[in-house]
């Protein structure tokens, strides 16, 4: 935890507890008020700000209390708007033609993964994917192309959704050779791929000019930003944003908790 949280905090009970007093004395005034002239009494800011400090020293562990709290307060505020997003965007987000769907179509939990084929972390989450699709058989993946890692991620994923458009049976296939490839994914290591895997190049290059894929894109960093979603990988799983490469268990994990709701 930085320290700037923290003296911020403290400066702020200082200046409650000068409050506090304050409202105290002002009250005790108002009770005793008579006929008889009261003298006010005098509060002196810098003893009660004396007072609080002292107590801030000897009790340091409010202040990491008062830190807890608004974290929580905050993350669930954070919650509850992802939870309005993902509600308001629920066809965008789980049902786009323009994705690729991995594993059971018809799956009763969906995972969304936002990705880039430049990024390491996404390459290291790949068997992560592999696995619960494998041991899960009742669970649908949807990838949402993100390319947010230069010129080179953007010009590999237009390559990728030209050959998803023209060739989305051997997606799953083109997907895993690019991610799992040693080296940076360019277009021309992409499309190597694709005309490996049977893909005419000229009808790809055609392909990639439709705007329907300029769209799809689109359509990702638009909910990436209302979701504030800024690296990857990045998951939607049920109505939670999730960052990170979590893991094959800590994700089956978050499953078996949707299932069990």
């Amino acid at each position: 935890m930085t320290k700037a949280p923290l003296i911020a905090i403290a400066a702020g009970l200082i200046g409650l507890g000068a409050l506090a007093l304050g409202y105290q004395a002002g009250r005790s005034e108002v009770a005793l008020a008579t006929p008889v002239a009261v003298t006010a009494p005098v509060i002196d800011r810098t003893e009660i700000e004396g007072i609080v400090r002292n107590y801030l020293i000897n009790n340091p562990e409010v202040m990491i209390e008062v830190q807890t709290a608004l974290n929580d307060k905050q993350e669930a505020a954070q919650q509850a708007a992802s939870t309005e997003i993902i509600s308001e965007n629920n066809n965008k987000i789980f049902q786009s033609p323009m994705d690729a769907v991995f594993g059971n179509p018809s799956g009763d939990v969906t995972i969304v993964e936002f990705f880039d084929y430049n990024c390491g972390y996404c390459k290291k989450a790949l068997p992560d994917m592999d696995a619960l699709l494998k041991s899960d058989t009742n669970l649908r993946f949807v990838m949402k192309e993100f390319p947010i890692l230069g010129p080179d991620s953007t010009r590999a994923h237009l390559v990728a959704k030209s050959f998803k458009t023209l060739m989305p049976e051997k997606y799953l296939e083109f997907h895993r050779d690019l991610l799992g490839a040693e080296g940076r994914a360019t277009e021309e290591s992409a499309m190597a791929i694709a005309v490996k895997l049977g893909a005419d190049e000229a009808k790809m290059r055609e392909t990639m000019k439709q705007p329907e894929i300029a769209n799809a894109f689109r359509t990702n960093y638009e909910l990436a930003q209302k979701l504030s979603i800024t690296g990857t990988p990045s998951y939607i799983i049920g109505n939670e944003v999730v960052p990170g490469a979590l893991g094959a268990d800590a994700l089956a994990e978050k499953i078996s908790h949707i299932r069990n709701k």
